[in-house]
């Protein structure tokens, strides 16, 4: 078949309106799960300090009858720290960007781009707080960092050969990676619980949160699914463990670092803020408006010997 002769068909067409929908599609994931997991605290300096204890070890307590009581050696607390980061994110928009109309989001750019700029940041947070980032003093040329997860995490860590910790400055030496096995949870869950842990999440990237969900230890693999007629759906993942030391929740992250488990007491831990997330508005220097959003904050780590982790793990 072929066009009859002069037709005017839509490639001749002059004028016509685009077909731009008012959906802007943003798949990013925005979940921070770690931050969602642990506690709040308040900072009030740039050196954030904070204190551990631990009873004297358990041992047979037998006394003479009327025996003189001797004062026993006590020791005192840990005095712990970790220093305030700053993270932000600047937004700078024209006056005719903010004037145009646009698709998706209304007229205001600025108040869009803000938007994205906190989530951002969350997920900035994230990487920082779960990482291996010792903690850096900072001056007016170096940025000041707080301590994360990975590097606080020492007592209870399993790692692979030459992987190492060192507990004076919270420096982390990544070793040689190995498959992650049941076998390594079960060791890491036991250190926690003899040092007197009792953590309840257990923290993985998306390679591993697979190996997790192949573990004997699961809580079940089939659930009865409501209005199926009886049917059962089959359950390819795990997101409860069953453990000697109790039920552990697994849950994947997308911002840790895959190659390291976190075991976590979430009352242990909590982000402690000096600033705050806030927006300011800064100085005009010509025909657009400048956003600066920011955020002060450290990681609280109330005792790292109820949480652990399993590193060195690998990832594809």
């Amino acid at each position: 078949m072929a066009q009859p002769s002069n037709t005017f068909d839509s490639y001749d067409v002059v004028g016509g309106r685009e077909d731009l929908t008012n959906i802007i599609e943003n798949i990013s994931p925005t979940d921070v799960p770690f931050q969602s997991n642990i506690g709040r605290s308040k900072a009030s300096s740039i050196l954030h300090e904070f204190q551990t204890d631990a009873l004297a070890a358990a041992a047979t307590n037998a006394v003479i009858e009327g025996d003189d009581s001797a004062a026993e050696a006590q020791v005192p607390t840990v005095r712990l720290s970790n220093r305030t980061q700053i993270s932000k994110k600047v937004v700078n928009v024209s006056g005719t960007a903010q004037a145009t109309a646009k698709a998706g989001r209304g007229k205001n750019e600025l108040s869009y781009l803000l938007a994205k700029a906190g989530k951002e940041l969350k997920r900035d947070m994230e990487v920082d707080l779960t990482g291996k980032n010792q903690a850096v003093t900072g001056d007016a040329t170096t940025a000041r960092k707080s301590r994360a997860f990975e590097s606080w995490t020492q007592t209870n860590a399993s790692r692979g050969t030459n992987g190492a910790d060192n507990s004076t400055t919270g420096a982390v030496t990544d070793g040689t990676q190995r498959v992650f096995t049941e076998a390594m949870l079960k060791t890491a869950l036991q250190s926690c619980f003899t040092q007197g842990g009792d953590p309840s999440c257990l923290m993985v990237g998306p390679f591993n949160k697979q190996k997790v969900s192949a573990f004997t230890g699961i809580a079940t693999m089939y659930r009865d699914t409501a209005g199926s007629k009886g049917q059962a759906s089959i359950m390819g993942a795990a997101d409860l463990y069953i453990s000697d030391w109790g039920e552990i929740k697994v849950v994947p992250n997308r911002f840790q670092r895959d190659r390291t488990a976190m075991i976590i007491e979430k009352d242990k831990w909590a982000i402690a803020y000096l600033r705050p997330f806030k927006q300011e508005k800064l100085a005009k220097g010509g025909d657009s408006d400048k956003v600066h959003m920011l955020v002060e904050y450290t990681l609280e780590a109330k005792n790292e010997k109820s949480s652990g982790k399993v590193a060195d793990l690998t990832t594809s």
